[in-house]
């Protein structure tokens, strides 16, 4: 294991490279009670606060003055793979944000002077063979540290002051179950959560949580037949291969004393067992708790409530975006949330289902989905063969992709990225690989196809979040794959796809400032301030599995566009 300090020691970087913030840096713990509370200055969890708003209350930067917006500063990670995917952090003015391979930076949020890194050393032969890694979407923060997954099982505490590892728990046998960490923990109550990555290997998708102080395990979650109603939900012994996973960061509802997570699809991906799902093909049954939402006990692990979103998903439209976006309508304690297939779930503080709409026209893996029960009408379910005409919509990058949207308290609306597209698909019997290692199970050829009688595009849409009705639309030429930002400011953010950041007037849609970072986004977006001066920062860099498909169908920009490398880039008034 390997930690270096940046090119000075901590103590001058705090002098010289952090005068800003030299009084306040590292000033004050960051504990359950602070990220409730989510200080407008920071951006201390993943999702910005437990409530999931994505929202940034400052207002410096507003619909007057975004036109004088310029690059403050830039930092650029080195040996990005699959380009920077990560959701900046920021407390007491240091940004803290990861690379691919896990690399973790702590930064001076005001001049990007570097403060401490730390590259763990990973194993790069089992790296080779996971076909989603090495990418990583963020860290946690509290009680002094700064917690990273990695993608060969581990879970590591550094020291918020110095980058000095505080903890190192293996957690996943990475080298016999192939996959590890790739998604930000989530800390809360002494705790930090994480997921597995993906559910297309064959395993049980754990979920863990860690003592944040010492490392040690406190409990784990198995999302395929983690209970024994869960047990009776898989024919035969397809529960050892079931996939599942929880790879994006969930949130804490404390009113509840509740974690929430959403969870994968199983594996394989398309299953051919037709309309007979419930007693043929190679996972029969409804396949809990995939593609499911799940509410559990923070402080045992054990399953509160869940809702499956897709039960027997055989499409991959898996439920593990974390969004979780807690509001109230009409004394009503609601949550929003999105689900891969293009639907919008809104639920009670139970996941008891109050409504459910659509965010996506192309879709046809259902005819719909009842708002009053979730339950899915009309199932377009395969056998083994080609899936041609039409083609399944939406496409294996979803609807929804795991970037989140946002939701402003001010305008009401929820800011949301949606993506039209769809596949063919060649279904084909597959046997799962277990041994020496664990193989990947997807069980179809795949290929990207227009919508029937239309054409491939992304939409931000400015919606109510409790009954979707839609205020004002834009759209893209491709679909966007960063998160979304919106501000007291009046304003939203969008990365896109072709490397160019919008402001948009967050009443209107109007587009009022626009940037071009010279490679495409598929990562995160926050705001906040140093010194009483805002700032806007952007993980830029194309790579991975559904952004390399944006060459071969696209063209244009996407032949030429840098892979496998990216950088911050951090903006405030001129």
């Amino acid at each position: 294991m390997k930690k270096h300090l940046g090119y000075f020691s901590l103590p001058v970087a705090v002098a010289i490279g952090a005068t800003l913030v030299a009084s306040s840096a590292f000033a004050q713990t960051v504990d359950t009670a602070r990220i409730e509370a989510a200080g407008q200055n920071d951006w201390l969890t993943y999702h910005g606060s437990y409530k999931s708003h994505h929202y940034s209350p400052l207002a410096q930067i507003n619909t007057s003055n975004v036109g004088n917006l310029g690059v403050a500063w830039m930092h650029i990670p080195g040996k990005s793979t699959r380009g920077v995917q990560s959701m900046p952090l920021v407390a007491d003015g240091v940004l803290y944000y990861t690379g691919s391979y896990s690399r973790t930076f702590a930064l001076n949020g005001a001049t990007g002077e570097l403060i401490w890194h730390y590259f763990p050393e990973l194993d790069e032969a089992l790296i080779k063979r996971q076909t989603h890694s090495p990418y990583n979407r963020g860290v946690a923060l509290g009680e002094g540290k700064v917690y990273v997954g990695t993608v060969d099982g581990r879970l590591i505490a550094l020291d918020a002051k110095t980058g000095r590892v505080a903890w190192d728990t293996k957690l996943i046998d990475s080298q016999k179950l192939t996959v590890g960490f790739t998604g930000a923990p989530l800390y809360a109550k002494g705790l930090v959560i994480i997921g597995a990555q993906g559910g297309e290997w064959p395993g049980r998708g754990p979920i863990f949580a860690i003592d944040a102080a010492t490392g040690k395990k406190k409990w784990e979650f198995l999302t395929v037949a983690g209970t024994d109603e869960a047990m009776k939900t898989w024919g035969g012994d397809s529960w050892r291969t079931g996939g599942g996973g929880g790879w994006m960061p969930g949130t804490y509802d404390s009113e509840t004393n509740t974690l929430l997570w959403g969870t994968a699809n199983p594996a394989p991906l398309y299953d051919w067992s037709g309309a007979d799902y419930k007693t043929q093909g190679a996972r029969p049954g409804d396949n809990l708790y995939t593609s499911s939402v799940i509410g559990l006990d923070i402080d045992t692990g054990k399953l509160k409530f869940y809702h499956q979103e897709l039960p027997h998903d055989a499409w991959d439209f898996d439920s593990a975006v974390g969004e979780f976006v807690m509001l109230e309508r009409d004394g009503q304690k609601l949550i929003v949330h999105p689900n891969k297939g293009g639907f919008i779930f809104v639920y009670d503080r139970n996941l008891a289902v109050k409504n459910v709409w659509r965010l996506v026209q192309n879709i046809n893996f259902v005819k719909d989905i009842d708002p009053k029960t979730g339950a899915l009408i009309g199932r377009r379910d395969f056998t083994a063969g080609k899936v041609t005409d039409p083609p399944l919509c939406p496409f294996i990058g979803g609807g929804i992709s795991w970037n989140a949207g946002s939701y402003s308290p001010k305008t009401g609306l929820y800011y949301k990225i949606g993506q039209e597209w769809c596949m063919t698909l060649d279904v084909q019997k597959t046997t799962p690989v277990t041994s020496p290692q664990v193989q990947l199970n997807i069980g179809a050829d795949f290929k990207m196809a227009p919508p029937p009688g239309g054409e491939i595009y992304g939409h931000l849409d400015a919606r109510d979040p409790v009954t979707g009705v839609k205020k004002w639309e834009v759209r893209y030429p491709e679909p966007p794959l960063g998160s979304v930002l919106s501000t007291a400011g009046n304003l939203v953010f969008v990365p896109d796809s072709r490397g160019t950041i919008h402001a948009y007037d967050a009443e209107t849609g109007t587009e009022l400032w626009n940037h071009n970072n010279g490679t495409g986004h598929q990562g995160g977006i926050v705001s906040y301030s140093v010194g009483g001066k805002q700032y806007i920062a952007v993980t830029a860099g194309f790579g991975g599995m559904l952004a390399d498909e944006y060459g071969p169908n696209f063209g244009g920009i996407y032949k030429s566009m840098p892979r496998d490398d990216g950088m911050l880039v951090v903006f405030s008034l001129k």
